[in-house]
């Protein structure tokens, strides 16, 4: 599986071989298991609402049982009642899920085949920037034509670049050590670097 290197300019500059992980079989099962694990496990589950035990009300009676012409009441913390308290309404929950190793790395290789079969990875051959400045990374973006792409950028160094980059709509900028398959998915455009694909190759054989 070859594929083209480019310049920050937007020229070819060589082809390289991709390794094999960006070939395998693509599974819809695991990638959307995947990725429903990892919107889950970002939510803080705080999310609350007041019981009727937890509503400030006092626990008197409105009125007399009889007589008045109102319907029963024996609280103003009632549910049928404005601002009174949920019936099974949401609870403080961890929505965490735990995934294995092994799919993980299995779905972070499909992700890689799935985005190399849409054409949607782009391979630079550096993203070195003279100074952390926005335009440098809009130069990039116009010159590699992906400037209206949602686009993650995973790279080694990333430190200058994110800072760059982060007052940019729909550009990330993630250690390829941190990449997931959500991220990769995420994207319209993918960009790599070699450096990047030697050290996932690294990790993912481990």
């Amino acid at each position: 599986m070859d594929i083209t290197v480019y310049s920050t300019k937007g020229q070819e500059v060589r082809n390289m071989e991709l390794p094999c992980f960006f070939g395998v079989k693509v599974s819809g099962v695991l990638l959307h298991e995947i990725t429903v694990a990892y919107l889950g496990n970002q939510r803080s589950g705080t999310h609350k609402t007041k019981t009727r035990g937890e509503v400030s009300f006092s626990g008197a009676k409105p009125w007399r049982q009889k007589g008045t012409g109102n319907a029963r009441a024996g609280q103003r913390n009632s549910p049928l009642w404005r601002k009174g308290g949920i019936i099974f309404g949401p609870q403080p929950r961890d929505y965490y899920t735990k995934m294995s190793k092994q799919k993980k790395r299995i779905s972070l290789n499909m992700a890689f085949s799935a985005q190399f079969q849409k054409g949607n990875i782009v391979i630079v051959d550096s993203v070195k920037i003279n100074k952390v400045k926005t335009r440098e990374i809009v130069e990039i973006l116009k010159n590699l034509k992906i400037e209206d792409k949602k686009v993650v950028f995973a790279i080694p160094d990333y430190s200058d670049f994110r800072i760059a980059s982060r007052n940019i709509k729909n550009v990330v900028v993630e250690n390829i050590n941190n990449i997931n398959a959500y991220q990769v998915l995420w994207a319209d455009r993918l960009v790599l670097t070699p450096e990047a694909i030697d050290l996932i190759k690294e990790r993912q054989s481990k």
